[in-house]
């Protein structure tokens, strides 16, 4: 039975919890109906930084809605891979209804309190630290002063967003062998939280008001907590996406594989969803050439993830077609905070060049989603108007510059989430030569 919230049909979900195990019923449910249903093309698609089923589900139905008369001939099935992450209510998602996805309280530019939206995902996501996310949120409404009460901020957002051991997500937070694997705690964490705070603070001075004035002042650290709490979130949800992708979607796609061998698949992934589905080519059983594209729209990892000293280095290969990877320069969240908060994250070996506020960032801290596949040879290149009017190529990875329709948002996103376009749509379908 179709599902009346979904735009096509046949839809399925996948559920994963934080260490990659699958909803058994919704695998099982998958694995017997592909076949019957005489899928050809089956397109998974992974988000980013959504908590809760609703708003991953509402992006999947905008996302595919325009397929169905794109490829009228195609035998596709869509899968939601649903995840426990989360996006912080002041993050407004381009097009979707203010309600659904963040507070409707006005608010000032800065946002350093903690919205009750906001402290509901962080229960949810954190499950048990509900004294620590209290304490949080009273520091951020109260500012106290001091270095002390920061440095106490940064003890308490450490413990919110720690690994609970013996679980396997610690050997899942690094794009690059720079990193380590595992990687250590991050300096972000366990440098002086007052310093991270002031330069956030800048940061996010930087991005509400990008002229310069005659008259400048400071930012108060405190309007750079929150951005230090966000930051750390995103380096738990980091962990947890290259965790479900290789210990999740991977062996899943392998199982696919042996119960319908003639089901092509298609990964899509948005914002931290394409780190996932990237680590599901790691995850991919030996001699499993089913996948046949993988597209990253705003990818939130490395550039360097697929280089030489990256940890997905030649997995490329893993696809029979090729890996298409979408970046745009008004993406604020991977062009000016995601950069800096891996430096202040502490990764200092082989940096290319100081990072300073107000500039551009060095090329050392670059995401995907900013401009594309880094030092990996034969990599091709081009604008999505080019993409779409020409075949793209069947192997490797492919640039493609998506700022023509990836363009709105405000400050500290940008249009990070700004991707329910049906280009994007085509260039899915152009990846996968789904016809």
């Amino acid at each position: 039975m179709a599902d009346p919230a979904m735009s096509v049909t046949p839809y399925w979900e996948l559920t994963f919890d934080a260490d990659g195990d699958v909803d058994g019923g919704q695998r099982d449910r998958l694995l017997t109906e592909v076949k019957r249903r005489g899928v050809r093309d089956l397109i998974l698609f992974s988000h980013g930084w959504n908590c809760d089923r609703s708003t991953a589900t509402r992006l999947y139905s905008r996302f595919f809605a325009p397929v169905p008369a794109l490829a009228p001939a195609a035998r596709i099935g869509y899968v939601g891979v649903v995840w426990p992450s989360m996006r912080f209510s002041d993050e407004p998602i381009p097009d979707f209804p203010r309600s659904v996805v963040a507070d409707p309280t006005p608010r000032p530019a800065l946002r350093p309190a903690l919205d009750e939206h906001t402290r509901h995902d962080l229960l949810v996501t954190f499950p048990g630290r509900a004294t620590v996310v209290d304490q949080i949120a009273r520091m951020l409404e109260q500012r106290p002063p001091g270095r002390a009460e920061l440095e106490e901020f940064g003890r308490l957002v450490r413990l919110l967003v720690d690994v609970v051991p013996p679980g396997p997500q610690a050997l899942f937070a690094a794009d690059t062998l720079a990193e380590g694997v595992p990687q250590d705690e991050p300096e972000m964490f366990t440098g002086s939280t007052t310093t991270a705070c002031e330069e956030f603070a800048q940061a996010l001075a930087g991005l509400e008001s990008p002229s310069p004035t005659e008259e400048f002042s400071l930012p108060n650290p405190w309007d750079g907590a929150h951005e230090l709490l966000r930051q750390a979130t995103y380096y738990a949800m980091k962990r947890r996406a290259g965790t479900v992708g290789e210990r999740g979607l991977g062996p899943f796609v392998g199982r696919l594989a042996g119960v319908a061998p003639g089901v092509r698949v298609h990964l899509v992934g948005h914002s931290f969803g394409g780190r996932l589905v990237s680590f599901a080519l790691r995850g991919l059983p030996a001699g499993v050439r089913t996948v046949k594209s993988v597209t990253l729209l705003q990818g939130a990892f490395s550039h360097y993830a697929f280089a030489a000293r990256g940890v997905l280095q030649g997995h490329q290969n893993r696809i029979d077609g090729p890996l298409v990877c979408c970046y745009s320069r008004f993406d604020q969240a991977l062009g000016t905070m995601y950069p800096l908060a891996s430096r202040i994250a502490g990764d200092s070996q082989g940096l290319v060049g100081e990072v300073l506020v107000g500039e551009v960032l060095g090329a050392k801290w670059g995401a995907m989603g900013h401009d594309g596949v880094q030092s990996v040879p034969g990599t091709r290149a081009c604008a999505l108007a080019e993409a779409l009017a020409a075949p793209l190529p069947t192997s490797g990875c492919v640039n493609v510059d998506t700022a023509a329709v990836v363009r709105r948002g405000g400050a500290p996103a940008g249009a990070h989430s700004d991707i329910v376009h049906p280009e994007l749509a085509r260039l899915v379908l152009a990846a996968g030569r789904i016809r």
